[in-house]
């Protein structure tokens, strides 16, 4: 769970970085570009405490990181570079994509609320693009939408966007030039803008996790997705990854922790946290007044909207979260298979295997039995349905972690820490004991088919 640093994130770590002698020169000189921090690794990196600039409780990006920067004369420098990258979806699986920094999706970019933020953005895709700050109020020519707000950046070329952090909030960013192609290879990223002061309806919390909902179309076997799916996607992430990749959520025993989560698929996800209660205090829109809140155990997230939810971490255990669409957790499926739920394959498999030797007897009794099998499957994919807990199969993929929580799992400490010691006498068991007799209402003798009457549409209306 740790970020290897590079000579130049220990230099932003130290405050060491070169600073530029003012805005005319940051823009007109190569020179004063501050030094773009890579990332290669998918772990989750622990919390970048702020070394310089105003202080803040910082975030916890899932399988992420936070973009360092430099102080300039007052302004917090960014550099952000669009570039293809491979990203490690889980063990094994790794896909060909368009992000920032090298990973997709991009590292978090955390300010203070008030900061004048400078965010150099350098273009090493084959293609022009730009960046939209997603929920940001700013000047029109920042926004990033290429074409009204903005000339495209040229392949090659480095922007600057400028502005200053006005609200404090969970935000995104992401292109605003060829958006269906970017969007669909992985170019985006959270921004989180920490209120100057105490505010009155942002609460001081443990621990502040965040991480995007994204989704690709990457078939068996490929490793580039799909940019023109529009809706039957088969790789469900969170910040590009999919179950049991997914790294989990490790608190302490009644920590007050807080989870932001934003959505750039194509379609809404109702996340759902076992155990707990939650409540959603903050949207697209900012901190929601206390008075407008209740409590929940799922929140939906429609497209493009942020929601950050928050909880006392007071059942100890762990505890699932995940995505509440069934199909979205699980990996790489074919859509288009038929339901052989009770059909009788008896006398048919050895004539079918005849022909196609290879052949298995699945899903007339459902699909648990997948998630089981260690059956070969295509290179460069998942299995279905995966992960082993204490007690087997979890039968899961795509959109779900877990949830822990320990009473000695100390403060600022995220490390996993491995399967919860059920107390004795609290897990499900066997009833050995007898059954009592099943009593079901009597079939009815009348087999008389129900009467159905069409109702087709006439010249004139509708007519029986």
């Amino acid at each position: 769970m740790t970020n290897t640093p590079t000579n130049s994130r220990r230099q932003f770590f130290a405050g060491a970085a070169a600073s530029v002698a003012g805005l005319a020169v940051a823009r007109s000189a190569l020179a004063g570009l501050p030094e773009p921090v890579i990332q290669t690794s998918v772990e989750t990196a622990p919390p970048l405490v702020p070394q310089t600039g105003r202080p803040y409780n910082p975030v916890v990006t899932l399988n992420g990181w936070t973009l360092p920067w430099r102080m300039n004369n007052g302004v917090k420098e960014f550099h952000l570079v669009a570039e293809p990258v491979v990203r490690e979806v889980s063990p094994g699986f790794k896909v060909n994509m368009w992000g920032y920094n090298g990973q997709s999706p991009g590292p978090t970019i955390e300010v203070v609320e008030g900061d004048r933020v400078r965010i150099f953005v350098t273009n090493k895709l084959p293609e022009h693009t730009t960046i939209h700050w997603h929920g940001q109020r700013l000047p029109s020519g920042m926004d990033g939408v290429g074409g009204l707000n903005q000339r495209a950046i040229p392949v090659g070329k480095t922007y600057v966007y400028e502005f200053e952090a006005r609200r404090p909030g969970t935000f995104m960013y992401h292109p605003h030039a060829d958006e269906m192609v970017q969007m669909a290879m992985g170019m985006m990223g959270m921004w989180v803008t920490h209120p100057k002061a105490k505010h009155p309806h942002i609460s001081e919390v443990d621990r502040d996790f965040c991480f995007l909902l994204n989704a690709f179309d990457v078939e068996p076997g490929s490793k580039t997705p799909k940019v023109n799916t529009m809706t039957d996607f088969n790789i469900w992430c969170w910040n590009s990854r999919v179950f049991p990749a997914i790294d989990t959520l490790n608190v302490r025993l009644n920590d007050r922790v807080r989870i932001r989560v934003g959505n750039l698929t194509m379609t809404n996800h109702p996340i759902h946290l076992h155990g707990h209660e939650f409540l959603v205090t903050g949207t697209d829109g900012g901190p929601t007044p206390p008075s407008t809140r209740w409590y929940e155990v799922t929140t939906d997230v429609a497209v493009g909207q942020m929601r950050q939810i928050e909880l006392i971490a007071d059942e100890e255990g762990d505890w699932a979260m995940h995505c509440h669409k069934s199909h979205h957790t699980m990996n790489a499926m074919g859509h288009d298979v038929p339901t052989m739920i009770g059909v009788d394959h008896r006398g048919l498999v050895k004539k079918i295997q005849k022909v196609a030797p290879d052949y298995m007897l699945m899903g007339e009794r459902g699909m648990a039995d997948m998630g089981e099998m260690q059956m070969p499957i295509p290179d460069n994919t998942a299995p279905m349905m995966t992960g082993t807990g204490q007690f087997g199969p979890l039968e899961m993929g795509g959109m779900f972690t877990v949830f822990k929580v320990r009473k000695d799992q100390k403060p600022g400490d995220y490390k996993d820490p491995g399967p919860y010691k059920f107390p004795e006498g609290t897990v499900a068991y066997e009833w050995n004991g007898a059954l009592p007799p099943t009593t079901r209402p009597a079939a009815s003798a009348d087999t008389t088919p129900a009467a159905a009457t069409a109702i087709k549409p006439t010249a004139k209306g509708m007519s029986h």
